[in-house]
């Protein structure tokens, strides 16, 4: 069940909304036949990609009562297929990936804490829109991290495992080709550490980080999910349009809706 079958599923929410404006006894079997359907085939992607009930339920809901979430993710994926490619402990990047646009961090609305720091010219340029925005605010954003290969993420693996140990590391360190940071498109907001989620630039990024096109990878509570544990300092760009998804139909979770968005595209 691959394209045909999500062309099908396509032409089936045309009908399904044509049929909710009517009210023939024929248009309203039809309606519940086709709710059915949709029912079944959201379910099945649901399923697959590991959503929660509760999410699912309510997403489902929302495609029976409006065409908002399809034509939403239809315009997600005319993008840069970079902003939302699943990239985790079981879905790795090649280890030669390097992005052909990535441009160095110089800016005078941020702060940065070394001078090699690199991001991809569209998320650099969405970085510096927000932080202009937290400094009119009163708030200034550092930047600890960013751009790393995925030979510089395995020299950081490989100190981890050094210092607190196999278990410690795999919390909190990404092995070679399953680092955000190796898409370009990451950044972690100094101070890089736990205490970052008591300081003003926290509170604000959590509060506006969305409207300029950045996502929280690892939300507290979510550990068996994400595979790392609380990074209250780690935003991935992934533009305003999925930021939004993100925070419309998955809580906030942008792990749920990477896993959504890859199974969707399998059909």
């Amino acid at each position: 069940m691959k394209n045909r079958s999500l062309v099908l599923f396509l032409l089936i929410i045309l009908i399904l909304f044509s049929c909710s404006r009517r009210n023939t006894q024929d248009n309203a079997e039809t309606f519940s036949d086709n709710t059915s359907i949709v029912e079944d085939f959201m379910q099945s992607i649901f399923d697959e990609a590991d959503i929660p009930e509760r999410l699912t339920r309510r997403i489902v809901a929302s495609v029976l009562e409006s065409p908002a979430f399809i034509m939403e993710l239809l315009a997600i994926l005319e993008q840069d297929a970079y902003n939302y490619v699943l990239v985790d402990k079981q879905h790795h990047l090649p280890l030669d990936y390097e992005p052909e646009d990535l441009v160095h961090l110089s800016s005078v609305s941020f702060r940065i804490t070394r001078d090699d720091l690199m991001l991809r010219k569209i998320p650099a340029q969405a970085l510096e829109e927000m932080a202009a925005a937290a400094r009119a605010d009163g708030v200034i954003l550092t930047v600890g991290s960013a751009y790393r290969s995925a030979a510089r993420q395995a020299e950081i693996y490989a100190w981890n495992v050094r210092t607190f140990g196999q278990e410690a590391a795999d919390r909190q360190s990404a092995r070679a080709g399953t680092s955000q940071h190796q898409l370009g498109t990451v950044v972690d907001f100094s101070p890089i550490e736990d205490s970052f989620a008591e300081t003003a630039a926290s509170a604000w990024l959590v509060e506006n980080a969305g409207r300029f096109g950045w996502s929280l990878s690892y939300p507290d509570g979510y550990e068996d999910i994400t595979g790392y544990r609380w990074e209250s300092w780690h935003y991935r760009y992934v533009g305003q349009d999925l930021a939004a998804f993100i925070d419309t139909y998955f809580n906030g979770i942008q792990q749920y809706a990477l896993q959504f968005i890859r199974v969707w595209q399998q059909y």
